[in-house]
């Protein structure tokens, strides 16, 4: 429970915990910079893309006690980019220092089953699923879903890495065993019937510790080689759809008591919207709100984590964000050569095939703005 005292704004030159040093925490950063913040990350990366334009970084395994006790006292709030941390080492950050979200919230959010649950719990439906934790529960699984289906980990699983694919031939027992150390870290897995769907959206609700909540508008996702590779805005989407899907992503952040922001992806199909998953901090998918929106999304991220008035999350163009992934950003001049382009780079060294180095917005004016 938020007590009064902490519903109060962290005024300026405050400094929030970031748990977790990739490209989320470095744009958090830099935006919690330009509202007069200090960010302290907490990564095992000595050189992380957060800890380059931050004030402090501790560096430690995030499963170490002494240093996050010694991190608590440092900082004034807390949050994560991430969600691939242990739970309990954020409950253990919350005895000392407001988290938000709260670490119940990354429960529900790092466990696949957990949050199938829950979207069933506010009526938000989902593809076909079963939890699996044993060859024999994937062999029922099958037989009550059919194929192809899709079997993941229930945890730790992201960037299309956690999963393997159930085809009309596939050996169930080698399926099982592909999966490997993602099975054996859990002891869990979910399988997953295939949809007939039109494309993928994604909306990114702000929830604010008063309850006061703001979405941003829905967008279209394209995925290649399972990592987002382009996000439109706005969505291509009936504006009853879009209604519906800001409605999923508000009455999750609303049941879960988010404070900061949430990312809920759906599938659009020929009966509405699937829930496919979500994330309780920035997304890729929101990127593109730096260049086209009042208030981009990492700003409004700190403005919730810091008991803010929440900002607007008016569109004021129309965009399109491309991931730079491995040897894309090669093409760094070419992109600022562009003058529509906005160039947006994480300060990784090297590219690696599947590697997120960046992304480059291209903004236009919106088209459905009166008298354009």
């Amino acid at each position: 429970m938020t007590g009064e005292g902490e519903r109060r704004p962290l005024p300026p030159g405050s400094t929030i915990g970031m748990i977790g040093g990739g490209q989320l925490g470095r744009m958090a950063a830099l935006a919690a910079a330009r509202l007069g913040y200090r960010v302290h990350v907490f990564s095992p990366e000595a050189d992380s893309p957060a800890a380059q334009v931050s004030a402090a970084v501790t560096v430690a395994d995030y499963s170490d006690q002494a240093a996050i006790e010694d991190f608590a006292c440092k900082v004034d709030v807390v949050t994560f980019e991430f969600e691939n941390i242990p739970a309990e080492s954020v409950r253990h950050l919350a005895a000392h220092v407001p988290v938000r979200p709260c670490w119940s919230v990354l429960e529900v959010a790092q466990d696949r089953v957990a949050e199938k649950r829950f979207f069933a719990s506010i009526g938000a439906a989902t593809a076909p699923w079963r939890p699996v934790s044993g060859l024999d529960d994937l062999a029922e699984a099958v037989a009550a879903i059919g194929r192809p289906a899709v079997l993941k980990t229930a945890r730790l699983g992201y960037d299309g890495k956690g999963q393997v694919k159930i085809g009309p031939d596939t050996d169930l027992a080698e399926a099982w065993a592909a999966l490997g150390s993602g099975l054996a870290d859990s002891g869990a897995g979910v399988l997953e019937g295939f949809i007939d769907f039109a494309g993928e959206i994604s909306v990114i609700v702000a929830r604010g510790v008063d309850g006061d909540w703001a979405a941003f508008d829905p967008v279209w996702n394209v995925h290649r080689n399972h990592i987002l590779d382009t996000t439109t805005a706005p969505a291509p989407i009936a504006p009853a759809l879009a209604a519906r899907a800001m409605d999923i992503a508000h009455r999750a952040a609303e049941a879960l008591g988010v404070v900061g922001l949430l990312a809920v992806e759906m599938f659009v199909t020929a009966d509405g919207l699937l829930v496919n998953e979500m994330a309780p901090r920035p997304h890729n998918s929101g990127h593109w709100t730096m260049d086209a929106c009042i208030t981009d999304q990492f700003e409004q991220f700190i403005r919730a984590v810091c008991a803010l008035p929440l900002g607007s999350p008016e569109r004021h163009s129309d965009a399109e964000m491309k991931n730079l992934i491995g040897d894309d950003v090669e093409r760094w001049l070419e992109i600022l050569d562009d003058p529509h382009a906005k160039l947006h780079l994480y300060g990784k060294s090297e590219a690696r095939p599947g590697r997120k180095m960046g992304h480059v917005n291209r903004i236009a004016p919106r088209a459905d703005r009166p008298g354009v």
